[in-house]
């Protein structure tokens, strides 16, 4: 049976605007109409970006809801509703899927990680308890662990796991799913490797940059779908030194930062997350200036 893919192209991975304690959903409201605006193809809501494991149950499920609501069938909504504890995990999904989201956003289970073994079962046991699309995430960077292609091939036996969301930085890693298992959709998740990815198979980007950049980042992912991969490339490579300085420090401490810089209310981050460095602030600013973002 054939996946049914979410979305194709640029999904910003959207930060969540603070005020305090509190989600400041005017402001996210609004960063919701640009993104409309300029194109980007969805929305991932709640996903590392968005600071959601800082985030109590109401107020993610809550910002979940908004977003559904405010979208309002323009724009695809993927929730994010990961956890390490699967029960908690079900939890989340379900009540995104009954607010509307197209789709479901899924970690692997991080501290406790637990075997492949575990992680078919902790998969198999979401998808099952709703009935929208998942993407997988693989970010052995963040969790210690990562999806073995023969769980992957497992995983992709379920009719709603549609995809993986790969930031390994494996380019290798990113072949074997594409050679191996077709019938599993790839999402690059980093930002650097959009093109990589896509020319393997790849179908776009759950991205960071497209929070300061959305219709450039929409625009290398339309590109590379149409079939005209110079202009891709030359996209992919002149927003390198961005993409690079928005990990400068640990995400989503840069883009959050630079939003600021470029007029939104983002808010505070919310510890562990300090403040940027100022050598690395300045080096942020100096690539906005160059890229006419402020």
């Amino acid at each position: 049976m054939a996946k049914v893919l979410p979305f194709t192209g640029s999904a910003v991975a959207i930060i969540t605007p603070f005020d305090g304690n509190k989600t400041n959903f005017e402001e996210l409201g609004k960063l919701i109409e640009w993104h409309i605006e300029k194109k980007t193809d969805a929305i991932v809501i709640c996903g590392t970006t968005g600071e959601a494991s800082t985030m109590p149950d109401p107020e993610h499920l809550e910002a979940i809801k908004f977003t559904c609501e405010k979208a309002a069938g323009r724009i695809t909504v993927i929730a994010g509703t990961g956890s390490n504890e699967t029960a908690h995990a079900v939890k989340l999904s379900k009540e995104a899927e009954s607010y509307g989201a197209d789709g479901l956003l899924h970690v692997t289970p991080y501290y406790n990680k637990t075997t492949q073994k575990g992680l078919v079962e902790h998969f198999t046991t979401i998808a099952n308890s709703v009935n929208i699309p998942i993407i997988l995430y693989n970010v052995p960077s963040r969790t210690g662990m990562t999806i073995s292609i023969d769980t992957l091939k497992e995983l992709s036996k379920i009719d709603n796991i549609v995809a993986i969301k790969e930031a390994s930085g494996n380019i290798g890693y990113v072949a074997k799913i594409a050679a191996e298992i077709p019938e599993l959709h790839i999402y690059s998740g980093n930002d650097d490797m959009i093109v990589p990815v896509m020319s393997l198979g790849g179908k776009g980007v759950i991205s960071v940059l497209a929070n300061v950049m959305p219709d450039e980042t929409h625009e290398m992912c339309q590109a590379f779908l149409d079939g005209d991969c110079e202009k891709a490339c030359e996209m992919q490579l002149k927003y390198l030194d961005l993409i690079n300085d928005l990990f400068i420090e640990v995400n989503p401490i840069p883009v959050k930062t630079a939003m600021r810089y470029m007029g939104w209310n983002t808010g505070n981050l919310r510890l562990p997350l300090a403040e940027m460095e100022e050598k690395n602030s300045k080096k942020l600013r100096e690539t906005l200036k160059k890229h006419g973002l402020i």
